[in-house]
């Protein structure tokens, strides 16, 4: 019999089962297996929320019982196994995967239950509550009952202030009023306790650097009441150091723009709009770098201002370190005022860096080769914070088949050259001021290409981009760019190819429009770095325009054909795309996830145009789309080339001016730095209008309809991460279960013994 992955997974997972039934024989003798506790509260009639209170009553419970599955202990019995004196290489993986200690009766402290539940009671305002437990024993296994007596709660009548000397008590006093804490609010101690924070972070707001949520405690005063209720007082704690109750001003803003930590001496300083600037040698211009400080002198200490200062700093991306200090001027310390001295250190990342990529492709038509991009860059090129990335790539493609393809190869060059400036250059003034959280910088490109395919053609590409990003708040982004201009020369074709441009008149039309200018937009929420949180959302939005701005310069010089732009026809479009994605993270430190994405696309050609350029098109399949297939395979809609009697097998993409993609993908780690992935893809690429090159026996096989449901491709694999402190190398191997490609009745097939390994760097999504 041949067994396969699938048969080895269900044997393995039926023996841990009926293994982990056998456990009862190892307990000791005179011991009971503890199943857990259970809490019974008989409360007053005017306690509310008494399931709440049940359950957050039920998190003190210890300990936490052996977990089951099915009834079973898995891990408990794996557990006993590994006791024996030869447990076996198996028995001590499987406990070391899901083993448990076991939990005994004897190990339960319910005394120290009882009081824990008791405090807490007392801490949520159920003062005088009972609190007794009983176990129920079975022949090896006991469990425990809380029974639990809560009356009526303590609720507050006024809150006050008492003991606070000025001129703390009047900022005090307006962080009060505003308090959470109102008449009639049940005494719980963990809102006192957010009550002090709260107040502490109002005050350090206003400039009370030394105050402390500890120097507050409350007091609560029944005296004046006999119906539970009291009075609450918030007060000073005695022997409070002096400068913890008087607000603190910044006399003086001191920069260390090229901090040495292991020299850390600078004599000479330079005074600049009311900063001062420590520098040997001019490193940072400080009519620049003042911008990004918002701390001023002459302002009260606001934490706020701080972090926006270290936060704008880090953002130039000159920086590898940002610390900022405070200095208390002791001598000029009055009854009333503080005074200090704000020190701003910047460590500088080393000038220049030098990167280099090396990637390796395969496509469905048997093209495959390898691709290296090397980039240099230079930080604070201009002493002004800019970073100058200048980067190269060169790829090579060859396609290992027989017959009369072979042989035919790609060979591409590129240059690009990209100039950031961490501040807004534009013909008009922009008051840095408005930018609260972060300053947009401005971005400028200027790249060139060079792509020439044997036996067909030779593509000259030139592009060249102005525009800015801004990080609006923590999760958001724009990205505008009101100047994108691409210029694209045909060269160099063989005869061949121009058949086929003859035989595909859109495909012709896509490369005749040689010049593309525009506007991008870009919007990004994104919460997927934030790692505290089990669920994170990311959406992007992007919408590019083109040709409209230069169809008023257009011009067109033979009747009924396009306009033309200094002798180049233009092409004229918008293209509209989503991309949204939401991570759930769970288990032990949130280290599996589910990840979801999902995302659509379609771009309109118009006006100058009746097809989207080549470039702009859409494309299907390869390691960051649907990975059971291979980079720009899959579609355009149920196109097949091999039911394509007019096609000759050469490399052109597959691609449409419709896209849509969803993903489901199972994270876990391994070890190490070793995680797994267990994944499906679906998705596909449409023309609006159909295309005659894609139909095959009359029939087109490419337009977009309301049958797209069962036109996606649709593959299921699992990936290999190599996850280094974030950066990735990802292993994917996927195989397809729907090829729209197949004839209907056939395209549900899992072919798993035709996989597609897809290698890239980083997470797919």
């Amino acid at each position: 019999m041949k067994y396969t992955i699938k048969h080895i997974t269900y044997l393995l997972f039926f023996a841990i089962l009926l293994h982990s039934c056998s456990i009862k024989k190892y307990v000791p003798e005179g011991e009971r297996l503890y199943t857990g506790a259970t809490i019974e509260i008989k409360a007053d009639s005017s306690v509310q929320n008494v399931e709440a209170l049940k359950t957050e009553l039920e998190t003190v419970l210890r300990p936490k019982p052996n977990s089951k599955f099915l009834g079973m202990r898995p891990g408990l019995y794996y557990y006993y196994k590994t006791q024996k004196e030869n447990p076996g290489f198996i028995n001590r993986w499987l406990y070391k995967q899901i083993g448990e200690k076991p939990v005994y009766q004897s190990n339960v402290e319910t005394y120290e239950i009882e009081d824990i539940l008791r405090n807490r009671l007392e801490n949520n305002g159920f003062f005088y509550s009972t609190a007794t437990s009983s176990f129920e024993e079975k022949e090896l296994e006991a469990s425990v009952t809380y029974a639990l007596k809560v009356p009526a709660p303590y609720k507050m009548e006024n809150y006050k202030l008492d003991s606070i000397p000025t001129p703390l008590y009047e900022d005090v006093k307006i962080a009060k009023d505003k308090s959470p804490l109102i008449k009639d609010m049940r005494f719980d101690l963990s809102n006192l306790k957010l009550e002090r924070l709260r107040i502490d972070a109002e005050l350090k707001n206003k400039g009370y650097y030394n105050t402390n949520p500890d120097f507050f405690i409350f007091e609560a005063d029944t005296n004046q009441y006999n119906n539970k209720r009291f009075d609450l007082f918030l007060k000073l704690k005695a022997q409070v150091p002096k400068k913890a109750i008087v607000p603190y001003k910044i006399r003086k803003v001191n920069i260390y723009p090229d901090y040495d930590l292991q020299d850390s001496i600078t004599a000479k300083e330079e005074r600049y709009n009311s900063k001062s600037y420590y520098q040997d040698s001019l490193f940072f211009k400080p009519k620049h770098l003042g911008k990004f400080v918002t701390i001023k002198e002459g302002d009260f200490y606001n934490p706020q201002t701080s972090k926006n200062t270290s936060r704008r700093l880090a953002t130039i991306g000159a920086y590898k370190y940002v610390n900022i200090q405070y200095k208390e001027i002791d001598s000029l310390l009055t009854d009333s005022l503080g005074i200090l001295e704000a020190n701003i250190f910047l460590s500088p990342l080393t000038k220049r860096a030098f990167r280099a990529e090396l990637q390796a492709v395969t496509k469905s038509n048997n093209f495959a080769g390898p691709n290296l991009s090397l980039t240099y860059s230079n930080r604070n090129l201009f002493k002004g914070g800019e970073t100058l990335n200048l980067s190269t790539n060169i790829g090579y493609e060859t396609q290992f088949a027989s017959g009369e393809n072979a042989g035919l190869s790609s060979l591409e060059y590129g240059l690009k050259g990209e100039l950031i400036f961490p501040r807004v250059i534009s013909p008009f003034t922009i008051n840095d001021d408005f930018f609260e959280y972060s300053i947009p910088k401005t971005k400028t490109s200027l790249g060139v290409s060079y792509l020439q395919r044997s036996k067909l053609y030779t593509l000259l590409t030139g592009s060249a981009l102005f525009g800015y990003s801004w990080n609006a708040n923590k999760y958001i982004t724009y990205e505008i760019n009101p100047i994108s201009v691409n210029y694209t020369s045909l060269t160099k074709t063989s005869e061949e190819f121009e058949a086929i441009l003859d035989d595909n008149p859109f495909l012709k039309r896509s490369f005749d429009q040689q010049f593309i200018s525009g506007l991008t937009f870009s919007f990004t929420y994104n919460e997927i770095g934030n790692t505290s949180s089990s669920n994170q959302f990311f959406l992007n939005s992007t919408l590019d325009v083109a040709g409209n701005s230069i169809s008023l310069l257009g011009k067109e010089e033979t009747a009924g054909d396009p306009k033309t732009f200094l002798g180049l026809e233009y092409a004229q479009y918008a293209k509209a795309d989503i991309d949204a994605r939401f991570h759930y993270n769970f288990g032990k430190d949130k280290q599996q996830t589910i990840a979801t994405r999902v995302f659509a696309g379609y771009g309109l050609a118009y006006g100058n145009s009746d097809v989207i350029p080549f470039v702009k098109q859409y494309f299907s399949g390869g390691p960051y789309s649907v990975r059971a297939f291979r980079i720009r395979s899959l579609g355009p809609g149920t196109y097949n080339e091999d039911n394509d009697t007019s096609s000759d097998g050469t490399f052109f993409d597959q691609t449409g001016n419709i896209r849509l993609e969803a993903n489901l993908e199972y994270r876990f780690p391994i070890f190490s730095f070793f995680k797994g992935a267990f994944f499906v893809d679906a998705g596909n690429v449409w023309n609006s209008e159909a295309n005659p090159a894609f139909e095959v026996n009359g029939v087109a096989t490419d337009k977009f309809s309301s049958n797209f449901i069962n036109e996606l491709g649709m593959g299921t694999g699992l990936g290999l991460r190599v996850d280094v402190q974030g950066f990735v190398i990802r292993f994917d191997l996927a195989a397809p279960f729907h090829d729209p490609s197949l004839p209907e009745g056939e395209r549900f097939d899992f072919q798993f013994d035709e996989p597609v390994l897809n290698f890239a760097i980083g997470y797919s999504f």
